[in-house]
C-alpha cells in the first residue's frame, strides 16, 4: 500500500510544485512593481508570456507522464521531450533582452533637450517590463525538468526500489541501466 501510494500521490504532488512555485514567485513581487508591470505590457512581453506558459504547461504534463512508475521503472519517453523543452527556455531571457534593447532605442529616439524626466520614464517602461517577462519565463521553465530529477530519485527512495536512476535523456546513465539490465 506505501509504495502504490508513493509512486501514485508523489507524482500529482511533485507536478505541482512548478505552478505553486511560480503562483508564489508573483505574490511574493511587490505589489508597485507588480502594477507597473501589468499597466505597461507590451506585444513583445504578451509573446513572451504566451510562449513560456505554453512551454510551462507542456513540460509539466511530460513532467506528471515522466514520474508515473510503469513496470518496473519509470516512463521515460517523454525524458528527450523535456530535455529539449528545458533547452527551449534559455531563449526567454534573450527575447527579454530583445525588448530591452527595443525599448532603450525607442526611450533615445524620442528624448529631446527639455524631456521631462517622467516621460523618459514612461519611455523606458517597456525596456524594463521585457527584461521581467524574460526572466520570469526562463525561471518558471527550468522548474518541470529540476523536479522529474528530484521527484524521480526521492520516488525511488521511498517506494524501497534498487533500480538504477533513470537516463536524463542525455544518456549520462545508460551505463548504469545496461549494467543493471546485464544482471537480469
Amino acid at each position: 500500500m506505501r509504495r502504490a501510494l508513493i509512486r501514485n500521490l508523489l507524482p500529482l504532488i511533485f507536478c505541482a510544485l512548478p505552478p505553486l512555485a511560480a503562483g508564489l514567485i508573483a505574490a511574493a513581487l511587490p505589489p508597485a512593481a507588480r502594477d507597473f508591470y501589468l499597466d505597461h505590457i507590451t506585444p513583445l512581453d504578451a509573446l513572451i508570456m504566451i510562449l513560456g506558459l505554453s512551454l510551462f504547461v507542456a513540460q509539466t504534463l511530460l513532467s506528471w507522464q515522466a514520474l508515473r512508475w510503469r513496470g518496473r521503472g519509470f516512463d521515460e519517453r517523454p525524458d528527450g521531450w523535456l530535455s529539449n523543452l528545458a533547452q527551449a527556455a534559455e531563449w526567454f531571457p534573450l527575447l527579454g533582452l530583445i525588448g530591452t534593447v527595443a525599448g532603450i532605442l525607442q526611450t533615445f529616439s524620442q528624448v529631446k533637450e527639455a524631456t521631462p524626466p517622467g516621460k523618459i520614464i514612461q519611455l523606458y517602461a517597456p525596456a524594463i517590463t521585457a527584461t521581467g517577462s524574460g526572466l520570469l519565463m526562463a525561471l518558471i521553465n527550468i522548474l518541470p525538468t529540476w523536479v522529474v530529477l528530484v521527484g524521480r530519485d526521492m520516488i525511488r527512495a521511498l517506494g524501497g526500489t534498487n533500480l538504477p536512476p533513470a537516463d536524463d535523456g542525455l544518456g549520462a546513465n545508460k551505463p548504469a541501466r545496461e549494467a543493471a539490465a546485464a544482471r537480469r
